[in-house]
């Protein structure tokens, strides 16, 4: 986008604040970057997100999510209006979860890690008793997404020995396929929740809001490449956390996660190695803070230890962990050679 669209897109965003709220914008700020869709507008006496989606739709789910959520809980942002295409949300705090949790020492990093799954599945029973389980479209459930899901294994034969090429695909596809019955955010990467002055946890960026199995919210969070805590840590924050209340019970719930994280990790380091042949390596502090992809080698064998540690809890997924495990060396000299 250039200067001149962006200073247009900004002044018809403060045009429509402040019809909105009815008080002059005395400053607009981007902490994501100029590019993002979402922009901090700050009034005399408070600070209003407002976002302008290239795909009106999504302002306008986002909205009717964030609403029917509100009167359940406050772990996401209010929705204050929608003016045309523009979205207004409550601003839940500047400061992000990837960011926070990168400062801080181990017991806090714990802290953090269970307040962030206990607000997605607090966030996902205030789904069901919203009904939005029940109004909401239903995510990756057609063959095609499916395919593209599973056949992404093939992307590590060329960091591996190639284990991957003797996973049975049909059987690999039977498991990932689930009936669409419970709520999900998507993209529950760590750098779409902020804490607020209270230092009370939210997440936002509801966007792409729909119905899947539910697993899938805490797997964007595991397969987040720049989140720090080790995979075992995350698999028994999760246990602990278990709720009844998905319809699943405690071993079948952990395995879909693992088998979803597993096959997840796979989409990110595609983008990693895709992004990295295209920009280079970025710094780890680029990262947090333009929420960009993880390209790092330390990341990248960070997700890769993820992948292979969900990966061995089932037989059919065995191979690729043992492909992730190739892969994570690689990695891993690559930063030796660096150092």
């Amino acid at each position: 986008m250039g200067t001149s669209s962006r200073q247009t897109r900004r002044d018809r965003i403060v045009t429509a604040a402040e019809a909105r709220f009815g008080a002059k914008v005395r400053e607009v700020s981007t902490p994501g970057g100029d590019s993002r869709s979402s922009c901090r507008l700050h009034f005399a006496d408070r600070t209003v997100i407002a976002t302008l989606r290239p795909n009106f739709r999504r302002a306008h789910l986002e909205a009717f999510v964030l609403s029917r959520l509100r009167p359940f809980t406050e772990d996401a942002p209010e929705c204050l209006g929608v003016v045309g295409e523009i979205l207004f949300q409550s601003d839940i705090g500047a400061r992000r979860l990837n960011v926070e949790i990168a400062r801080v020492g181990q017991r806090r990093r714990l802290e953090l890690a269970t307040e962030a799954v206990d607000k997605i599945l607090r966030i996902q029973a205030a789904a069901r008793q919203a009904g939005l389980d029940r109004q909401l479209p239903h995510l990756g459930v057609n063959d095609d997404w499916i395919d593209n899901f599973t056949q992404a294994i093939d992307a590590l034969a060329p960091l591996s020995s190639g284990r991957s090429a003797r996973v049975d695909r049909a059987a690999l596809a039977e498991a990932v396929r689930t009936p669409a019955r419970q709520f999900v955010k998507w993209d529950c990467r760590s750098g779409n929740a902020a804490l607020d002055d209270s230092d009370a946890l939210k997440w936002f960026d509801f966007e792409y809001a729909g119905v899947r199995h539910g697993a899938e919210d805490l797997a964007w969070l595991i397969g987040d490449e720049s989140w720090p805590l080790p995979p075992a840590t995350m698999e028994q924050i999760v246990s602990d956390a278990y709720d009844p209340g998905t319809g699943h019970t405690r071993d079948a719930y952990l395995d879909y996660l693992a088998l979803y994280v597993t096959l997840h990790c796979v989409q990110r380091l595609k983008l990693i190695v895709k992004e990295a042949r295209k920009r280079g390596w970025l710094s780890k502090t680029r990262v947090r803070r333009y929420d960009d992809a993880g390209v790092h080698p330390e990341f990248a064998a960070h997700l890769c230890r993820v992948g292979a540690h969900f990966a061995a809890r089932r037989a059919l997924t065995a191979p690729i962990g043992r492909d992730f495990e190739d892969a994570a060396r690689m990695f891993d000299q690559m930063i030796a050679q660096a150092a």
